[in-house]
């Protein structure tokens, strides 16, 4: 059975230190996660406007900063910055439960899309989650094409709610 004392004081702790050497196949250098501080939030609010507003306004969800702003602050201690050498390219906030490791948010930035990177970061969650003995949950509005990376990572539907999908991996 896994460890679960202290879990929400360790989870931000364990996010940043997630094996991201199989990363280095990746034509990048020294990709990690670091953990947000108050100074991140305005290119984490960028961020989430750029990576959310289209699938937000397609299922008829509200667009407003406050709502974004609302989002990207809930549990932001375990939010993570994902970092390709000094550059700030995307977001990771995931915590574990007793439960499971839930990845609430994994965003990059659009010129990040599409390479390989928000892969490598939940490949390395799902392989901490492993060794803690736990699942990795997930929910992804319906309509978004981040579904179909999940599922090639191993993710299934257990659930669906008016809007989003609910996503499991098991061990």
């Amino acid at each position: 059975m896994a460890d679960t004392s202290s879990v929400g004081q360790r989870s931000g702790n364990q996010l940043a230190e997630l094996d991201l050497r199989s990363a280095d196949e990746l034509p990048y250098t020294a990709v990690r996660l670091r953990p947000a501080t108050p100074a991140d939030e305005d290119f984490l609010l960028w961020l989430r406007k750029q990576t959310m507003t289209e699938h937000l306004s397609r299922v008829g969800l509200s667009l407003d900063d406050k709502h974004h702003r609302q989002r990207l602050l809930a549990k932001y201690s375990d939010a993570h910055v994902v970092c390709v050498g000094d550059e700030d390219v995307g977001l990771c906030k995931a915590y574990r439960s007793e439960t499971a490791w839930v990845l609430m948010q994994i965003q990059m930035a659009p010129a990040w899309q599409g390479r390989g990177l928000g892969a490598k970061v939940i490949q390395a969650l799902i392989a901490q989650a492993r060794k803690d003995g736990l699942p990795v949950t997930l929910s992804v509005l319906k309509g978004n094409p981040a579904k179909r990376l999940y599922e090639r990572l191993g993710f299934v539907v257990f659930a669906e709610t008016e809007h989003e999908f609910e996503l499991r991996c098991d061990l």
